[in-house]
């Protein structure tokens, strides 16, 4: 049974950072496309960024964000700094099924998501 658990949110003042953690079992993380996505209230979800063996990233985050994996802890992190108040939303790791490929293609469906952690980022 896959469990993906997220930890390492919380609240902070713009220009701060945070680390998100995504805890994986049942699933090897270092074998699969990961990505993180992100939810604010009233918007659709999105995307933030995903690694396979490359990484890729919303325009907005580039820059500011970097996503990684400890494969021998088995779990994906999310480094985001330069926090801004836009970046406010419930963070989803999700992992997908069974890619060979080097970079996780925006189609890739992810039928594996943690629960979520919150990131508030204030003015």
């Amino acid at each position: 049974q896959v469990q993906l658990v997220e930890s390492g949110g919380g609240s902070v003042q713009a220009g701060g950072s945070l680390r998100l953690s995504c805890a994986a079992s049942g699933y090897t993380v270092s074998s699969h496309c990961m990505a993180w996505f992100r939810q604010a209230p009233g918007k659709e979800r999105e995307a933030v960024a995903s690694l396979r063996v490359s990484a890729s990233y919303t325009d907005s985050v580039k820059g500011r964000f970097t996503i990684s994996r400890d494969n021998a802890k088995n779990t994906l992190y999310l480094q985001m700094n330069s926090l801004k108040p836009e970046d406010t939303a419930m963070y989803y790791c999700a992992g997908a099924g069974t890619w060979g490929g080097s970079y996780c293609p925006p189609e890739l469906r992810y039928p594996y998501w943690g629960q979520g952690t919150q990131v508030t980022v204030s003015s």
